[in-house]
């Protein structure tokens, strides 16, 4: 954009760009504290933001389709009838977007009838006879029609992509076509599935770009319809009204009655008071700071869960327009940067400023530290550096030498500060650094402070990489950990390759933002009444998982060597039946293959499932379904769960065993599930099969240490059951698990009217799966289809559940209204998950919903416990200087490394500790198993 005119009028495709926002977030949406999803909200004002900044118009406008029907509609009814219905968040967002507008001074724009892009065309093309030059703002293709000398595309930038501002030529490039007017041919030819225009059938891309090229309109291909041959002129020619209907559908219409009045477009400094009380309102104090430049805190939590790692996660929404606290957009490596120019840190590389930094963290109450390091696996890093922050835009980076015995010595002169109880010590995902810590032989001591498990229970259905909340809270991007090392792949290089005066810029960086995180969510966690889970539990929590992880977990791997030759055996044994039963033999990994040999050639079934490509289904749900059908089904299924089994642990495990220990150490997740429930990767130990002789066979290769040891493990028994009683205070219920009987033959005997002695075994089944199925809302569907019964047979059963049950529905009913009243359901420890659908009149999302606020604060509660139950364990093992040591949490059972010298001492101490972790009308109790392996222990 040279030769800048002084009359620039820019004109917005409000629903489409509101549209992106809303979908560019839809995987860490924006969400207030109340629980409303900002996001099409929050994107729009900082495309809008970014635009005033950059291109400084002199005149604009936001334009809307108006409510209810346009004319088009009448010419066709299908025209754009595929669209889905517009998303209840996006519907509640354009009016406080409206509002947004008014306070801006910004003219809304909307004509009955007429679409966004009409008015947009007729304002366009009067704005350029009145001298101007006009920017239609949209990403929109259609609006290249209206391109012309002195009207231009403007397509926002957009996930790393830079603005794009189209011409004459860039449309004719684009569509490969002579004349910007072509557009409209083009469209009516191969038609728009988003828009539902029809175009010609047979007629797509290359074909329209080849038919305009030689007949140059609609028109002109009609006038020629001799030259065409086959089955395109037969096409061509049906279809002569619907491609002409087409080609006016796609017309954008530019004498739309609305005036051009020079002086309500003219764009005005904004009403700061209603700007400010809006921005307030909907917690974007961030954009406040932005806009009026004044140094609040940055807003409320929006950002998904994720741990920080040497990957980085960046959100590059439309290019963020650069903050005013100093800090400059740079271009780098295609992603946008932004660089600081009021920071000073400082590289501490001679043992002298080593001393001087010391002497300084001594004196200070709490510093952030962050280690930079080799790997992203703590028990295999090597240290690199570390990095501290105590004060806002400064830091220190200490580079650590690559020797192992210098290294060591090095990280010794700081173990004054790391090793003082009296200095709280800050990060971001600290376990990691804990671990890197303890292998560099410190143990790192005092209170901690974690900004990843802080934002986690703000906002537990989010993420919480760094980058991701330095830009929601304190609008600023961070330099990605890419632009230093590559992107991850086998050419990626390792952090001791770079440049040290580089690392001291990235370094000091992340702990820098991670100091100033910290103050942004102290205030948000009292707030939101979570500050006490924070501290109580789910920081304590970090070192009891930190030690879990460090010591690991002692695995068989030449008893895994030996099962992966007996299982390929057998996998090759089913592989040769399957080729027997199907008559030929084909790639049964296939999905294609598979699919063609089931419905093709065997004809299972005589209306196969497909899939939206048009194959044939041969999913897991799809083929479970029909097993039993043929016995070639039954096998395909045993035949894919060998496979998995062997790819997924039996050969992958052995090669996860950490060669300095020898030990398998898997990595606790503690900010993923929003329920608040621990997982694992690496091996993720939480989807070991156990309820098959193969997979049990799984658990036997995790053995004891030594022989000095034995594994203990401990499970909560049913304690989902035993807190729904409790949290219902059903009294039936309540009675039954105080007087032990057994839970769900008890429940048959309610539900079916009989004496405890008449319940039999089928009876019991499937008063069981009511059980559990309660707790995740099942509908009588789903009991019909997982019982294989009648739904009238399901819902009786149901029905009869909730009648000898009346406090168990009453509670769910309860938990429902509460998060429709609140927008969330809190845990016994007032954990909250946030359920901002509970609302949505989508029948669908809200159900998924509804269920979410009964089955949240049951599990919730439960990892509640457990974790509870860890730290007490942990605290008190070590108190006593036990040797035994906790070595795995799977859901919810404890598993130990337990020195026979100990084991009946330890075995009452995690019952008690396990038992008493809270106090319930319920009993907890605790079922323990001791053996040789995990198999036997459980």
């Amino acid at each position: 954009m040279t030769d800048r005119n002084d009359k620039r009028l820019f004109l917005l495709d409000t629903y489409a760009l509101i549209y992106r926002s809303y979908f560019a977030f839809s995987k860490n949406p924006r969400m207030t504290s109340d629980g409303r999803n900002t996001s099409a909200i929050y994107g729009f004002m900082l495309t809008l933001l970014d635009l005033v900044k950059k291109e400084d118009p002199s005149h604009i406008a936001i334009v809307f389709d108006p409510p209810g029907p346009v004319d088009r509609v009448q010419d066709f009814a299908e025209y754009k009838a595929n669209r889905e219905e517009t998303p209840e968040d996006i519907k509640m967002s354009v009016p406080i977007i409206k509002d947004l507008a008014k306070a801006f001074r910004i003219p809304c724009l909307e004509v009955p009838g007429y679409e966004a892009d009409d008015v947009i065309g007729t304002l366009a093309k009067k704005g350029e006879k009145a001298g101007y030059e006009v920017y239609m703002m949209t990403p929109d293709k259609d609006y290249g029609q209206l391109v012309s000398e002195n009207i231009f595309m403007y397509k926002p930038a957009y996930m790393g992509n830079g603005v794009e501002v189209w011409g004459i030529d860039e449309v004719k490039k684009k569509f490969e076509i002579e004349r910007v007017d072509q557009v409209i041919d083009f469209l009516g030819m191969m038609g728009d599935s988003v828009d539902n225009i029809p175009g010609i059938p047979g007629v797509g891309q290359k074909t329209a770009q080849k038919f305009i090229a030689q007949y140059g309109s609609m028109e002109g291909l009609y006038e020629n319809l001799d030259d065409l041959k086959g089955k395109m002129k037969e096409k061509v020619a049906e279809n002569k009204e619907l491609a002409f209907l087409s080609k006016k559908l796609a017309t954008i219409i530019t004498d739309v009655d609305i005036e051009f009045d020079e002086t309500d477009l003219t764009r005005e400094d904004p009403n700061e008071e209603r700007v400010r009380e809006l921005f307030e309102e909907l917690e974007f104090r961030s954009l406040i700071k932005r806009v009026f430049g004044d140094n609040q805190q940055a807003e409320k939590p929006t950002a998904k869960a994720a741990q920080k790692s040497n990957q980085s996660d960046q959100i590059d929404l439309f290019g963020a327009p650069s903050s005013s606290s100093g800090r400059e957009a740079q271009e780098s490596n295609g992603y946008r940067t932004l660089e600081t120019t009021e920071h000073n840190y400082q590289l501490i590389d001679t043992p002298e400023k080593r001393k001087k930094l010391i002497s300084e963290l001594l004196e200070q109450k709490s510093v952030c530290f962050d280690t930079e390091t080799t790997d992203i696996d703590p028990n295999l890093a090597e240290l690199v550096g570390i990095a501290f922050s105590f004060q806002p835009q400064n830091a220190f980076y200490v580079p650590v030498p690559k020797d192992r015995k210098e290294a060591l010595e090095l990280v010794a002169e700081f173990k004054p500060f790391f090793e003082n109880e009296e200095i709280e010590k800050i990060g971001q995902n600290l376990k990691y650094d804990l671990i890197v810590m303890k292998w560099h032989g410190v143990e790192v001591k005092g209170s901690v402070w974690d900004t990843m498990l802080a934002h986690y229970l703000l906002n537990p259905d989010m993420r919480h990489n760094m980058d991701v909340l330095a830009q929601t809270y304190l609008n600023y991007e961070p330099v990605s950990i890419e632009t230093l090392i590559g992107k991850k792949g086998k050419n990626q290089r390792s952090m001791r390759d770079v440049a040290v005066e580089r690392v001291v810029e990235y370094a000091g960086e992340d702990a820098d933002v991670t100091l100033q995180l910290k103050k942004v969510f102290e205030t948000d966690l009292k707030d939101n009444n979570v500050d006490k889970l924070f501290h109580d539990l789910e920081t304590p929590l970090v070192r009891v998982l930190a030690a879990m992880e460090t010591e690991g977990v002692r695995l068989d791997s030449d008893n895994l060597a030996k099962y992966s030759k007996e299982l390929k055996e057998e996998l090759k044994g089913i592989q040769e039946h399957i080729y027997e039963l199907a008559g030929t033999e084909f790639n049964i990994g296939s999905p294609k293959q598979l699919g063609e040999v089931l419905f093709d050639k065997m004809k299972i079934v005589d209306k196969p499932k497909k899939t939206k490509s048009g194959q044939y289904s041969t999913s897991e749900d799809t083929l479970s379904k029909l097993a039993g059908e043929h016995e070639i089904i039954d096998q395909v299924l045993d035949y894919r769960s060998v496979s998995k089994l062997i790819s997924t642990y039996v050969d992958a495990l052995p090669e996860l065993v950490n060669p300095k220990t020898g030990r398998i150490h898997t990595t606790y997740n503690q900010t993923v599930a929003a329920t608040g429930r621990l997982s694992s990767n690496n091996p993720n130990l939480q989807n070991i099969p156990i309820r098959t002789e193969r997979g049990r066979k799984v658990r036997a290769a995790f053995v004891a240490r030594d022989e000095d040891h034995v594994l203990l493990a401990a499970d909560y028994s049913q304690i989902e059951l035993r807190l729904i009683a409790a949290l219902a205070m059903d009294e039936d219920m309540i009675e039954a698990f105080k007087s032990g009987q057994d839970i769900h033959a008890a429940t048959a005997a309610k539900v079916y009217g009989i004496d405890l002695e008449e319940v039999d075994r089928d009876m019991r089944s499937r008063a069981k799966m009511v059980n559990f199925g309660i707790i995740y809302g099942i509908s009588t569907f789903g009991l019909a289809d997982r019982l294989n019964i009648k739904r009238t047979e399901a819902k009786e059963i149901i029905d009869n559940y909730f009648d000898k049950y009346p406090a168990i529905k009453e509670y769910m009913d309860q938990s429902i209204d509460f998060a429709r009243e609140h927008g969330y359901v809190e845990t016994i420890m007032d954990r909250r998950r946030y359920l901002p659908d509970i609302n949505s009149r989508n029948a669908t999302v809200r159900g998924f919903a509804e269920r979410n606020a009964i089955n949240a604060p049951i599990q919730g509660s439960a990892a509640d416990i457990i974790k509870k139950a860890m730290i007490a364990i942990h605290e008190r093992f070590q108190k006593e200087g036990l040797k035994s040591k906790m070595i795995l949490q799977v859901h919810d059972e404890l598993v130990f490394d337990a020195h026979k010298d100990e084991l009946e001492t330890i075995k009452p101490i995690v019952r008690e500790l396990m038992e008493n972790a809270v106090s319930l009308e319920v009993p907890l109790v605790v079922d323990m198993g001791t053996g040789e392996t995990w198999l036997e222990a459980h």
